[in-house]
């Protein structure tokens, strides 16, 4: 069989040429970066995450593996994003080629498994809760606790002390106030993401430390807000730098946030423990963003800080919804001037210039 040249150049062309219809009519594929640390802000990052998805076709992978694993992470360069609770000096950050700045305000609260006790009902002040985490209250009906609540019948029941396993930013704002009203803390255990306990069990994860002492009778633990409010933990009341005895509630987050100045902050590191004000939640803090300032892969970084633009931007109502404090707006402004002049790619070229909506 004899076959024209010129036919079968033009077949296989023509096949060529349906072959690369669906490429070239296939949609770009969506656009996915990925984060990992702090378990914190876990539930407002979801809920970020999932609004953004549907507004731009983004999505963003976030692991709650905990502050420790999160700064590890994004050293190793495994994600694009790292997340903190417990701020890195500007000598660490330099160190590792680091920037950070703060995404969103939140509470620690420390919860209880008491029969007969409920939410708001047991009070306590720093002194004793630090005796009770050095191992040195260790029943409920002790004459420490029993003065701060002469109305409350507290069983005599064994303290079960439950914390954080795992390198915790939640551990770092916890241990952090306890250092700042307790001397005894602060020579024996001290602050950090991680700490010797002197009693206890741990839990992994918020998700773990509520779901230790929802099932353990007798325990006290800490989490952030929203975990103990999803859960219907059994919170306390702590009493303030100014005396009184607050409720974690987002008021009480704003009432001690509210005296933070951030401009006299180096590289963002403030914390927001044990400050003044009589609505106060002693142990409020801020959650943290850590990214590179020289970017190996500038379009995911530009994907990343349009993520956070539109969280700062559109997410309050939703951070608000979950008891967290957004960023003030003054803040805002001077995070995006900070990410305009140290978030450059290869070339020194900055990768942000301006907000998108």
């Amino acid at each position: 069989m004899i076959i024209n040249r010129r036919t079968l150049f033009g077949a296989l062309m023509g096949a060529l040429t349906i072959a690369s219809l669906p490429a070239l009519t296939a949609p770009a594929q969506a656009a996915e970066i990925s984060g990992a640390g702090a378990t914190f802000p876990y539930p407002i990052y979801a809920k970020w995450a999932e609004a953004y998805k549907a507004k731009t076709g983004t999505a963003m992978n976030y692991q709650s593996i905990g502050s420790g694993g999160g700064i590890k992470q994004i050293q190793s360069k495994t994600v694009d994003f790292g997340a903190s609770d417990m701020p890195l000096t500007t000598a660490e950050l330099d160190k590792s080629g680091l920037m950070q700045f703060p995404m969103i305000m939140g509470g620690v609260v420390p919860v209880v498994n008491i029969e007969g006790v409920k939410p708001g009902e047991l009070k306590l002040d720093g002194e004793t809760l630090a005796s009770i985490y050095l191992g040195k209250i260790s029943k409920w009906n002790d004459a420490a606790i029993a003065k701060l609540n002469p109305s409350l019948k507290l069983p005599n029941q064994a303290i079960a002390v439950v914390q954080r396993s795992d390198g915790s930013g939640t551990t770092f704002i916890f241990t952090n106030y306890l250092s700042k009203v307790s001397a005894d803390w602060k020579s024996k255990v001290g602050e950090n993401a991680s700490v010797e306990w002197p009693v206890g069990q741990g839990g992994k994860g918020n998700e773990g430390v509520s779901a230790i002492t929802s099932r353990t009778a007798g325990a006290i633990g800490y989490v952030e807000y929203a975990y103990a409010k999803q859960n219907k933990m059994t919170y306390v009341l702590l009493k303030n730098k100014d005396g009184e005895f607050a409720a974690p509630e987002s008021k009480a987050f704003q009432a001690a946030a509210a005296g933070a100045d951030w401009a006299k902050a180096p590289g963002f590191y403030l914390l927001l423990t044990d400050q003044p004000g009589k609505d106060s939640w002693p142990i409020t803090g801020a959650s943290f963003i850590l990214m590179y300032k020289t970017q190996d892969k500038p379009a995911i970084a530009k994907e990343v800080l349009d993520f956070f633009t539109w969280s700062y931007a559109s997410g309050g109502k939703m951070a608000d919804d979950l008891d967290y404090v957004p960023m003030p707006e003054a803040v805002v402004k001077m995070v995006e001037e900070t990410w305009k002049k140290d978030i450059k790619d290869a070339s020194g070229k900055p990768i942000w210039t301006a907000a998108k909506m």
